[in-house]
């Protein structure tokens, strides 16, 4: 897959499209949560949004992936920032945002400070970052700081770990959950980044001001029985976005299972088309 350079600082992505219609197309950023890699995107969500008419692209998350690591701390702003870089690089003037976790706390910095460039938001899974929201049980919250050694042990915790987190109407099969696992093991396992990540995640604390000032549309989708980020972050979220939108999508958990993918890819179509770019 080809890297980019945003200024001393290498990423990794992919490009999806439709032949020929990569010029005309409106492009979506998706942007990863926690610690995740762009590998981890469902090829049936890529494809029905490629279906949909959109020029998708994946990229992996400074620290995460192969993404170049960056050992002193950082923001979520500056991963904000990143997005910008990747958009500068592509020569993407505006693209619509698909966040989902952290990444949907980075793409709400993206629409805060960067209107201009943004056609329309998706905060998926996310939250406004305001200490008083309700918070995951505790055993959930802990499995975030687990830690096993040995390869096998660590694909074993992370399968766990997305039974916990994932959807409890729509389950991935113990072997699937295994393959996931496993292959984003053999990728790349970054531990050390992804305690990077929180802490810029906690350092950065609540947004409630800053979403206040997002003036792009926005369409917040939450699951309702997800365990990580509780659906009051995401009620939350889009009480304080000006005009936001809310989808709450009851059996959804804290992740993007296909079941589900034909419900998402036709929500972002829909609200696209409802939102046009209104620059040539």
């Amino acid at each position: 897959m080809p890297r980019v350079d945003i200024g001393g600082l290498e990423l990794e992505y992919a490009e999806f499209c439709a032949s020929g219609r990569a010029s005309a197309a409106p492009v979506l950023i998706m942007i990863r949560g926690l610690g995740t890699q762009m590998t981890e995107w469902s090829p049936v969500l890529l494809d029905g949004l490629v279906d949909a008419g959109f020029r998708v692209v994946v990229f992996d998350n400074r620290d995460a992936g192969l993404s170049d690591a960056v050992e002193a701390d950082y923001t979520l702003d500056d991963m904000a920032n990143d997005v910008i870089g990747l958009q500068d690089a592509l020569g993407i003037a505006r693209a619509s945002l698909f966040g989902i976790s952290l990444g949907g706390m980075v793409a709400q910095l993206v629409a805060c400070h960067w209107p201009e460039r943004v056609q329309c938001l998706f905060s998926v899974m996310s939250t406004s970052g305001d200490p008083g929201l309700p918070q995951a049980a505790p055993e959930v919250r802990a499995r975030l700081m687990r830690a096993a050694a040995g390869r096998e042990a660590i694909i074993a915790l992370s399968a766990e770990s997305r039974a916990v987190f994932g959807s409890p109407a729509y389950p991935e099969s113990p072997a699937a959950r295994a393959a996931a696992a496993t292959a984003a093991y053999d990728r790349a396992y970054r531990p050390a980044g992804v305690a990077r990540q929180i802490s810029a995640v906690l350092a950065d604390g609540s947004r409630a001001a800053r979403l206040a000032r997002i003036r792009v549309p926005t369409l917040v989708i939450h699951g309702a029985d997800d365990p990580l980020i509780p659906v009051a972050a995401g009620e939350h979220t889009a009480q304080l976005i000006p005009g936001a939108r809310l989808e709450i999508v009851p059996g959804m958990g804290h992740n993007l299972p296909d079941a589900l993918a034909s419900r998402i890819v036709e929500l972002v179509r829909g609200f696209v088309a409802a939102h046009p770019d209104p620059l040539p």
